[in-house]
């Protein structure tokens, strides 16, 4: 398995900003946070592949809201926030070597954070940064998955709300999606004082979680590896966000 990542921009205190009121983001403290992620990633991969951070671009750690890859494919998104759409030409050339890339194209819109892929099963929230023409694209692109979506409110994106963390196990936020379309899932609930507590990366067998919500990493079990992510958390992002797995 291999990791991709990209730095944090110097102008990570301009990103953009739905659900959360601006505040200051300390640059220095978020890409040493962004370094202990990574890591804990270099520990539990092959090889991790970094993409330099880009000041044109605030969200560009965020590297995960560019690409979706597959078992047999790539899908280099078109996100949602319009700043945010010249992010996906470095990572197609950096996924390039590794898959055949298909590209999400108006007017459809698709942000990989909205995009849980759950072996042969996909599920992708419809939210402000998704919409149903994107969802309609990546459908005919992953030919053999089962493509299902999702409804968010309140939250950002699907993984906001909910995330896998265990083969049989989601985590999950139920104030944020309607947990039908998981029925036969186990799913653990976050802490109600830990709302943005729903997201996590699993890897392997290992799970990386924030270390800012203890309430909710109690209920987890499992091998846990525990990261510092309150700095990008102010700019809407958790773990999943900063990375691609390439499996």
């Amino acid at each position: 398995m291999k990791a991709l990542t990209r730095g944090v921009s110097p102008e990570v205190a301009q990103c953009e900003l739905t659900h959360l009121e601006r505040e200051p983001i300390d640059f220095g403290r978020a890409s040493r946070e962004h370094g202990a992620y990574v890591e804990v990633l270099r520990s539990l991969v092959d090889e991790v592949i970094e993409v330099p951070g880009d000041a044109r671009f605030p969200d560009c750690v965020f590297v995960e809201d560019t690409a979706v890859v597959l078992d047999d494919l790539a899908i280099i998104t078109r996100p949602g926030a319009e700043s945010r759409r010249g992010e996906v030409e470095a990572i197609a050339e950096a996924l390039a070597p590794l898959r055949p890339l298909m590209q999400i194209e108006a007017p459809g819109t698709l942000d990989g954070g909205d995009v849980l892929v759950c072996d042969r099963t996909v599920y992708i929230g419809l939210t402000s940064r998704t919409n149903e023409a994107g969802i309609e694209q990546f459908r005919a692109f992953a030919r053999g998955y089962d493509v299902r979506a999702v409804p968010v409110h309140g939250a950002l994106h699907l993984k906001t709300a909910i995330t896998r963390i265990a083969h049989g196990t989601l985590l999950v936020n139920r104030d944020w999606i309607d947990v039908a379309p998981f029925a036969g899932w186990k799913l653990v609930d976050v802490d109600p004082s830990e709302p943005f507590g729903a997201n996590a990366l699993l890897v392997g067998d290992v799970l990386i979680y924030p270390r800012e919500f203890p309430r909710t990493r109690a209920k987890i079990a499992g091998d846990v590896r525990l990261v510092p992510a309150g700095e990008l958390a102010k700019a809407e992002g958790g773990v999943t966000c900063s990375a691609i797995l390439i499996r």
